[in-house]
């Protein structure tokens, strides 16, 4: 054992969107909510406290006697509460950010990456004075939008480059950006995920640190401190490296590194990396056993999309015929 367990595997079917009061691919806001999205059928909801969807946002109607919020959404990333109970939503699939207004079941566009330039519209988190912070996935660069969708600054300049020590505002460079996260202490979490790292942008000090990974692909480090560390790498994948990331009300950082197919976590105290899930031989045409509690017997073929809530951690993946398994994960 990790020093976490397994609590249980949920597996879900083509169609599924909430099964057992949690979704494939969810996430809790900052406003404590729990959203689904399903990426490839362009829709979120958000999980009523009696696990049913108690409203869409999507196109067009999405689930009979479900209210629907008619938003443009395609391919949406991630959902995250603005102070003023409005919700931003990114859509990948045509580079708009969206505020989605519940109470008024209505929805606008926030910000049109196109008209920026943007290549990509990531994940969007909102810092702790409102302000959205978005990732481009292949535009190495990272984003701050006021509440009203005004850009306020960017980091990087759209060339790949890396930085293993700190690096100001000014000069920074990425590579392609998977994920962003706020931590618990208002700082944004970048998963540099083609430079195989895991990098922290402080907005007090305008800088940017490198938390995790060494710059280079492989599978070392466990035990020692994160920045000496390697994740797996792909070169054949459309998206190389680890692409997903987690972090809990500590501080911990989790990070899925799909192509070594674990989950690792960094301990925020310490600076040490562990794995804590998955093992390397995984096999993608498998499901996980319902009864397995050992989280490192778990077969996690290619991880995306983590969240962390409840004292929880939710860990998805993709299995063979677009179905997948939800691992359920909590300390021991």
């Amino acid at each position: 054992m990790s020093g976490w367990i397994v609590e249980s595997v949920v597996h879900f079917e083509p169609g599924d969107f909430v099964k057992d009061g949690l979704a494939h691919f969810g996430f809790h806001a900052r406003d404590g909510r729990y959203y689904a999205i399903s990426h490839q059928q362009h829709h979120l909801g958000l999980v009523g406290p009696d696990d049913r969807t108690e409203w869409t946002a999507a196109p067009r109607p999405v689930f009979e006697g479900v209210p629907n919020i008619a938003a443009d959404l395609e391919f949406p990333m991630y959902v995250d509460a603005l102070p003023d109970g409005t919700l931003v939503v990114s859509s990948f699939g045509n580079g708009l950010l969206h505020r989605v207004d519940p109470e008024s079941m209505s929805a606008s566009i926030l910000v049109d990456g196109r008209e920026l330039g943007l290549v990509d519209m990531g994940n969007c988190v909102v810092d702790d004075e409102g302000f959205v912070w978005v990732n481009e996935v292949r535009g190495c660069r990272v984003w701050r939008f006021d509440r009203d969708g005004r850009p306020v600054e960017t980091l990087g300049d759209g060339s790949a480059g890396f930085q293993a020590d700190s690096a100001s505002f000014d000069e920074v460079r990425f590579g392609w950006i998977y994920d962003i996260r706020r931590g618990p202490d208002g700082t944004i979490h970048v998963l540099d995920s083609s430079n195989f790292a895991l990098r922290t942008i402080d907005t007090r000090s305008r800088t940017v640190q490198t938390l995790a990974g060494n710059g280079k692909p492989g599978y070392a480090g466990d035990g020692g401190h994160a920045r000496l560390a390697s994740f797996g790498s792909d070169p054949a994948a459309a998206f190389d490296g680890p692409i997903s990331l987690a972090l809990d009300d500590a501080g911990n950082a989790f990070v899925g590194d799909r192509f070594n197919h674990v989950v690792r976590m960094i301990d925020r105290r310490s600076g040490i990396i562990s794995t804590i899930a998955g093992r390397p031989d995984a096999t993608a045409a498998v499901g996980n056993d319902p009864a397995e509690r050992d989280p490192l017997r778990l077969d996690l073929p290619q991880i995306s999309s983590m969240d962390f809530g409840r004292g929880r951690l939710l860990v998805p993946t993709d299995l063979a015929g677009d179905s997948g398994d939800l691992a359920v994960l909590r300390r021991l």
